[in-house]
Parts: structure tokens; C-alpha cells; sequence
């Protein structure tokens, strides 16, 4: 009689009686910590509205890399298509022009940043503005790695 056909003693279910344990007590550990990450952070985790404000937050964060180099428009100072001209031709590269307004002053941005990334026409590097309120007014263009997301790719 060879060792495959020896029948076990005690059925032989041993191994699989541990795997429903241990799934159990994964489980069990798993719904224990709800709470926890509930009182933490004020809501539930399985809230959408939640879930989505997260996943807006985590997008518009990663959609904007550090930048390689910086341009800020000076009197006397080269114009934004001399200084990419000077800057090493990348075609990841993505130019960023990020405009900063005090209330009110919406339109001005607007105005300024058009006309900053006008100057870039050349179509070298792809070109994006982003337009946010803050405590002080600012313009300045970015040329880093960002992937511009699709959604608001032209």
C-alpha cells in the first residue's frame, strides 16, 4: 500500500480549518479599526462625498511636478521666449504658467497670464495656466515634467 492511499487520521482538514481562522481574525482586525479611522478623521471612510474630496485632492496635487527651472517676468529681463530658448529642449517638458490674484483681481490675472503664456508661442512646449486666489498677487511660468491630465489637455 503506497502513502497516497493510507487514508488520515482525523480527516485531514487540518490546513484548512487554520486558513478559516486566520481569515477570520484578518477580518475581525479589519472591522475593529473602522472606528478608529472614523474618530480620526471625523467621517466615515465609506462616505463618497469623502472619497471623492480625497481623490480631487491627491489629482491636483500629483498634476503639478517640481520645477526644473523658473521664469519670472523683470524689467530689462529676457522675454519668455528668449529664456526657453536657453533652457535644454525637452519634449516631456510642459511649461506651467501659474497666476496669483487678491480678491477682485480675477481679471487682471487672467489678462497677465494670457499674455505671459502668448509668449511662449513657438509651440516648443506645451503650455498650461492655472489661475488661484491668494493672499498676494504673483505671475510666474514653470518648465518641469508635468503630465498635463487629459481632461484638460487641448
Amino acid at each position: 500500500m503506497s502513502a497516497a492511499s493510507v487514508p488520515l487520521k482525523g480527516g485531514g482538514h487540518g490546513w484548512q480549518v487554520i486558513l478559516a481562522d486566520l481569515a477570520l481574525i484578518l477580518f475581525l482586525l479589519t472591522l475593529s479599526a473602522l472606528p478608529a479611522a472614523e474618530a480620526e478623521t471625523g467621517r466615515k471612510p465609506t462616505d463618497r462625498a469623502a472619497r471623492a474630496e480625497e481623490t480631487r485632492a491627491r489629482t491636483a496635487t500629483a498634476a503639478i511636478a517640481a520645477a526644473q527651472a523658473l521664469y519670472r517676468p523683470v524689467t530689462d529681463g529676457p522675454t519668455l521666449a528668449e529664456w526657453l530658448a536657453a533652457q535644454p529642449h525637452d519634449p516631456r517638458a510642459t511649461l506651467t504658467v501659474f497666476a496669483r490674484y487678491r480678491p477682485g483681481g480675477e481679471a487682471a490675472a487672467w489678462d497677465a497670464a494670457r499674455a505671459l503664456a502668448a509668449g511662449a508661442s513657438g509651440g516648443a512646449v506645451p503650455v498650461r495656466t492655472i489661475i488661484t486666489a491668494g493672499a498676494e498677487t504673483d505671475l510666474y511660468a514653470s518648465l518641469a515634467y508635468d503630465e498635463v491630465p487629459a481632461a484638460y489637455a487641448q
